[in-house]
Formats: structure tokens, sequence, C-alpha cells
């Protein structure tokens, strides 16, 4: 049993990371709290999603980076040992492929930080939930959703 000498919070692991306090308020200040050898990954990650997203909205949701356009397009969070990316399901089976190296869940994907992060496919992955948030039309107050196909 682990137990944080700043906040007395007690964890089944040792050494868990968690956030002490309140959840940070901006992306500036998310990444401001992460490990030295991290912070330069996400401030890149940041980057990669701000230019695949330029009209989105950055904030923190469920004390994450997130970034939103008329819904969260993309999460990421530093872990201990991974970057999360969490596109949504929707997003993970067009890149199922690029991502079978990779540990990925029902809607989240794992980068260890040990390997190269694909900056490019995160690129990409951000620029498909744009659009599928694009393609997503209210008709007479009702949500209509429409699939976007790999290749289209």
């Amino acid at each position: 049993m682990g137990k944080c000498e700043k906040c007395g919070r007690e964890f089944k692991n040792t050494n868990q990371d968690h956030y002490c306090g309140a959840a940070p308020m901006t992306i500036d200040e998310y990444i401001a709290r992460q490990p030295d050898g991290i912070r330069p990954i996400l401030v890149k990650v940041r980057e990669t999603i701000r230019a695949a997203a330029p009209d989105a909205v950055e904030k923190i949701s469920w004390s994450m980076p997130t970034f939103w356009q008329g819904d969260n397009l993309i999460h990421f969070a530093a872990c201990k040992k991974h970057l999360g990316i969490y596109p949504g399901y929707l997003a993970l089976t067009p890149f199922a492929d690029q991502l079978s190296d990779y540990h990925t869940t029902k809607s989240a994907i794992q980068f260890p930080y040990d390997k190269p992060i694909p900056y490019e496919l995160i690129a990409k992955i951000t620029a498909f939930r744009v659009q599928a948030v694009k393609d997503t039309h209210t008709v007479s107050g009702d949500t209509v959703h429409v699939t976007i196909k790999e290749g289209e």
C-alpha cells in the first residue's frame, strides 16, 4: 500500500501518480505539473493536435487536456509509462492497422514513452475526429450521426 506524502491519500500501489488537490484549470497548467522528461512530449502532442484542429477550443475535461469543437474531439494524458490518447471509440477502427503495435482499448490508445511517439498518426486521428464532428448534423433538434468510411 502506498501513501502520498503531500496529501496523505492511500493507494493500492506504491508511487502511484495522481493529482494532489484541485485538477489543473488549463492545458498549460497540466503540462507544467508533469515530470521534466514528459513535458516536451506533451507540448508536441498539443501542437500536433492544434495543427490538425485549428478551430478547436482547448480545455480541461476529466482532468485531461481536451480539444473541443462542438464535441470532445480528443483528450490526452501523461501516464507513468505511456502517453494516453482518447479520441473516442469510433476513431480507432479506421486506424486499426496503424495501431496494431500499440495497446488499445475500446476508446483509448497507449503510446509507450520508450518508443517514438507517432505524432503524424495523432494528427490523422485528430483530423478524422474533426471531420466526424463536422459530419454530425442537427435536423429539427434531432442529432443525426453520419458514418465515415475509411478512405473518404
